[in-house]
């Protein structure tokens, strides 16, 4: 895939995060909000990591610093359709792995812990504030809630969240939204 469609791709799913359409205006509106530049500089930085064009992949990432206040190491790797919603504080390890249609809020860490780092399934949503430490894998369609503190593996289509995060809700392979198990009907 080239840079051009990743970009594109990136822009369109933080279009249709934002605005549940991809017309042209939609487009436009996305590339003025937060956490759209952050997304082009990373893309930009990975392809220049591709290249072995080390001192361009720096330069990068020291502008996503200084302007997006979002520090993602150079050896990061996600797949197409990344969407940063707010980039603001996030940080993301330079051994993280992730898969395509990955959707990140604010204040967002991604971590090693004695190098080892998280690897995230695809169409994975992390909260604003949640933390991901460590050798964890977090499996397909799973919902980090904000502030979490992801420690332990995570199953594919559930909901995770508190201090450690525990499971809340699990959804079918195909249910494109979280819903609660049912409850026990009560007869009075």
């Amino acid at each position: 895939m080239t840079l051009g469609h990743l970009v594109m791709g990136d822009i369109r799913a933080k279009a249709e995060w934002n605005y549940e359409r991809t017309d042209w205006k939609a487009l436009l509106r996305t590339l003025a909000t937060d956490g759209t530049g952050a997304m082009v500089l990373y893309r930009l930085m990975q392809w220049s990591v591709h290249r072995h064009l080390t001192p361009l992949a720096f330069l990068f990432n020291k502008l996503n610093t200084i302007f997006n206040n979002c520090i993602i190491g150079c050896g990061a790797s996600f797949g197409p359709r990344l969407v940063l919603i707010h980039a603001t504080g996030v940080v993301i390890n330079n051994e993280v792995r992730g898969g395509a249609d990955i959707r990140i809020e604010h204040q967002v860490t991604i971590g090693a812990d004695r190098r080892r780092a998280p690897v995230l399934g695809d169409g994975v949503f992390i909260g604003a504030g949640a933390k991901v430490i460590g050798s964890v894998r977090v499996g397909d369609d799973v919902r980090i809630g904000a502030n979490a503190v992801v420690v332990d593996d995570v199953p594919a289509h559930c909901t995770v969240v508190g201090v450690p995060a525990r499971i809340v809700r699990r959804r079918a392979p195909d249910s494109p939204i979280d819903r609660p198990e049912p409850s026990p009907m009560v007869v009075m």
